[in-house]
């Protein structure tokens, strides 16, 4: 198991996020990217463990995540509908191979 120590630049980053969801959704459209871009891209499992678990900015957290993080999207539905046309791709080349 390795040890993760944040750098003093990663701790000013979750800073200033946390700061920004505690103001959500009253943020400015950069600002809304900027969360956007932190969640998709930057942020690792504990710093959405560390902002998740922080208790001053629960109920933006929840509303920000209820709104971009969790939602169910076309992406996902085509990545659901793909994975079930190789399997019923799969299935029908057993089965056509056992007759």
């Amino acid at each position: 198991m390795t040890i993760q120590e944040s750098s003093p630049a990663a701790l000013a980053r979750r800073a200033h996020i946390e700061a920004l969801l505690a103001a959500y959704p009253d943020v400015s459209t950069e600002e809304h990217g900027v969360l956007v871009n932190y969640f998709r891209r930057e942020a690792n499992a504990l710093d959405i463990g560390m902002i998740a678990s922080n208790p001053a900015i629960a109920s933006g957290y929840a509303r920000f995540r209820g709104d971009h993080i969790d939602r169910f999207t076309l992406k996902d539905a085509m990545k659901g509908i793909a994975g079930a046309a190789v399997l019923v791709l799969c299935v029908g080349l057993i089965m056509f191979r056992a007759l």
